[in-house]
């Protein structure tokens, strides 16, 4: 059973809270980025890029045989913040981001240390990838580039998140994302009060997407998450926008629940009132089967480690690689809670075993490329 040292898994600490406070809003991960690609480089990695798209890749050489790809994302959901809290206390490290996903990008400079120390023998290469874009409207374009690069010169994707221990997540969650505007003639709230608005409309667009029936299995979700528009209390919006997040477990159900509600705003037309669609989103879904070997492998690790296993559907960037066909699955490191909030947090006793399941994983692998 591979573990670390106290020293190496000191040095893991260290990293989670140095990456955890250089601010990567999506759209926005270049400092976030040339720290990883820096970091490679200290670690000996002769052959380290920066591809178009904004990844940074290191390369560990094999043999001629296909390769492995790990990957961890650089961006946060925290757009807003130019300083990031940190408390390192007892067995936690809490901050906005800390699990999402420092932890990933430090166990992935962690994976990069363990290489070249111990100088291991694989039948192919092995790309360590920090990539761009994972969250919200970023729509896993990192991912995509990635997986446009490599394809089936990949045996396996094998994805890092910072919560989620135990969870072995073979199957990615279908998302569409929607912009929907309305725009009218407006006016004044007294003087041409009768006259359309903007706001009032798309109200009662979200209220009856909100009364739409969703199948259930598979299972599919509906969000309007972000209304905005209008000029002041005391004018008749000419304009206005909401944000709408549609979900399915599989893509046929995906397509079919975004073609009910694109037919329920639609109907809400008239002459004086132009409403327009605008997709701003798009994550497939995808599956590999529970009883596919890199899935079998990734409980089978677990359960060396004694830790119970738990097959999970998620979106996460294993979607791209899983909707075109491609082994892929995405692995926990640690337990915490309150992601994507300031008070999010890592426990870090659990992260010995998360950290222990990637090496064995990136270990024990091989056996089935």
């Amino acid at each position: 059973m591979i573990s670390l040292s106290p020293r190496s898994y000191d040095e893991v600490l260290d990293w989670i809270c140095a990456i955890q406070q250089i601010p990567a809003p999506t759209f926005q991960e270049q400092e976030r980025a040339a720290y990883l690609f820096e970091e490679f480089k200290r670690l000996g990695y002769s052959l380290v890029e920066q591809d178009a798209a904004g990844n940074i890749l290191a390369r560990w050489a094999g043999g001629p045989g296909k390769a492995l790809l790990v990957s961890a994302h650089l961006d946060t959901v925290h757009s807003n913040l130019k300083v990031l809290p940190i408390d390192r206390a007892g067995n936690r490290i809490t901050g906005p981001g800390v699990a999402d996903n420092s932890t990933g990008l430090a166990a992935l400079l962690m994976l990069a240390r363990h290489l070249s120390e111990v100088q291991p023998q694989y039948p192919g290469d092995i790309w360590l990838a920090a990539d761009v874009c994972e969250e919200g409207l970023g729509n896993l374009a990192g991912m995509r580039a990635l997986v446009d690069r490599f394809s089936d010169q990949v045996f396996a994707y094998l994805i890092l998140e910072g919560l989620g221990l135990g969870q072995v997540c073979h199957r990615g969650l279908g998302v569409n994302r929607l912009q929907v505007t309305a725009e009218t003639a407006g006016g004044h709230s007294w003087v041409d009060f009768g006259a359309p608005s903007a706001i009032h409309e798309l109200a009662k667009v979200v209220a009856e997407l909100a009364d739409l029936s969703l199948p259930e299995k598979p299972r599919s979700s509906l969000n309007v998450g972000v209304i905005q528009g209008g000029t002041s209390i005391n004018t008749i919006a000419s304009r206005a926008h909401f944000l709408l997040d549609l979900r399915a477990e599989d893509q046929l159900t995906l397509l079919r629940v975004c073609d009910r509600a694109k037919q329920s705003i639609l109907s809400h037309q008239k002459t004086d009132v132009k409403i327009v669609i605008e997709q701003i989103g798009m994550r497939p879904a995808g599956e590999i089967p529970g009883e596919h070997p890199l899935v079998l492998l990734g409980r089978d690790v677990l359960n060396q480690l004694k830790t119970q296993s738990a097959l999970e559907i998620g979106s996460t960037d294993a979607n791209i690689p899983l909707s075109r066909g491609y082994p892929a699955i995405c692995i926990g490191l640690t337990r915490g809670n309150f992601p994507h909030t300031l008070r999010e947090y890592i426990e870090v006793e659990p992260l010995k075993i998360g950290l222990a399941q990637l090496l064995m994983l990136v270990d024990q692998v091989w056996r089935i490329s």
